[in-house]
């Protein structure tokens, strides 16, 4: 019988050892990881996932008002996360890559499963 001390892996637990990742790369997913980190703009992402969505769709299934959805948008869109596309008077939104959907997805479901 073998006694492992805390922190000491099993070697079945033992991964190939990942590379540094460049600073630039860190600082990036850091910028996009604090652009999801609002309940608002998980919300939007949640919508998004489900179908595009206008200004007006997202205030009416979220409940909040509309400029305050803007800001958000606004954030997402910089961080590039969404995607505007002007359609006569409205801009739709879209999300850029369900990659990003999955970490929202992900997270959210962490959670519910530690409730």
């Amino acid at each position: 019988m073998t006694v492992q001390l805390h922190g000491e892996h099993s070697p079945e637990r033992r991964a190939a050892p990942v590379p540094p990742r460049a600073a630039r790369t860190l600082a990036a997913a850091g910028d996009l990881l604090r652009a999801l980190a609002a309940p608002v703009r998980i919300e939007i992402v949640l919508q998004l996932q489900e179908s595009d969505r206008c200004v007006h769709e997202l205030v009416e299934a979220l409940g909040v008002a509309q400029p305050l959805i803007s800001q958000h948008l606004r954030v997402l869109k910089a961080a590039g996360v969404v995607h505007g596309e002007r359609h006569g008077r409205e801009v739709v939104y879209r999300l850029v890559d369900e990659h990003l959907a999955h970490i929202v997805v992900d997270a959210v479901t962490h959670v519910e499963e530690k409730l």
